[in-house]
């Protein structure tokens, strides 16, 4: 069966080049693409398009999406879900067994910026899936050549084994390298590098790697060092391995998290783990 990429339709991918990066990705992946819009996804609103919930504002996006559909190079195919994004999303997963999910990131905006963080985490306790969130300007490398996987240096399993092949796959499909940062703030003593790398073999995440991809940093926030070391790698693309429940004090707790959602300049794929 060929994999698909469903892309959540905030239209802010109508304005952005979150669509493209998915299409773009779905070529060398053999993916089609699903676009899928809840009719209550809870994100922000763009302009001219507040009354979406009226008869007539549903055709005008049910109109948009299929000409967005239309203009794509790999096969897509749109879905409406008159339910919430989660449900939705859970829905859409079921239906399509997608490699990942595919999210616009508004421009800089602080407050859209901040609710689509909300959203994010909330899609990441109730419909936990791999995400890749594209911002909409500030990165430029296409296909991703570089990958910067972040992980908090403690033990971690995924309860779905499709998602610890996405980040194979991926790699597979682009001929990007990876390397892994873990990051020790003022609060978290270092552990030992054989142990980190373990978290990261123990999943298969990758068949080989070598000890010398792995970079240690500190930084007064983790985020803020995870940030950082992605500059300095000229990464592509970030990888978060973020915890679905998350025991107090770990490292990628949910304000880490959002920050990264918020802040990071380049495409973010959150793969959500067990702790």
């Amino acid at each position: 069966m060929r994999p698909s990429l469903v892309v959540l339709t905030d239209f802010f991918a109508v304005t952005n080049r979150a669509l493209s990066y998915a299409a773009g990705l779905a070529v060398p992946l053999n993916a089609q693409l699903v676009l899928l819009h809840a009719r209550y996804d809870g994100l922000p609103v763009p302009e001219g398009f507040g009354d979406r919930h009226s008869p007539q504002g549903e055709w005008k996006t049910d109109q948009a999406l299929l000409r967005l559909a239309a203009g794509q190079t790999v096969p897509t195919e749109v879905e409406v879900a008159p339910a919430f994004l989660p449900e939705a999303v859970n829905e859409a997963v079921r239906r399509h067994h997608p490699l990942f999910l595919v999210l616009a990131r508004p421009h800089a905006d602080p407050d859209d910026t901040e609710q689509l963080a909300s959203v994010v985490m909330d899609l990441l306790r109730h419909a936990p899936h791999p995400l890749l969130l594209v911002p909409a300007a500030g990165w430029d490398a296409f296909p991703p050549r570089r990958l910067l996987l972040a992980v908090d240096g403690a033990p971690f399993t995924f309860n779905d084994q499709d998602h610890q092949e996405v980040l194979s796959r991926l790699l597979f499909a682009t001929k990007a390298t990876l390397d892994v940062v873990h990051v020790t703030d003022d609060e978290q003593a270092r552990p030992d590098k054989d142990a980190v790398l373990e978290t990261v073999r123990d999943n298969d995440l990758v068949s080989l790697f070598a000890e010398s991809q792995l970079h240690e940093v500190y930084s007064p926030t983790v985020a803020g060092g995870v940030l950082e070391e992605a500059a300095r790698q000229e990464a592509d693309m970030l990888v978060v391995v973020v915890r679905r429940h998350t025991l107090f004090g770990s490292l990628f707790h949910r304000s880490v998290t959002a920050q990264l959602i918020q802040e990071s300049a380049i495409p973010v794929l959150l793969l959500p783990a067990e702790d």
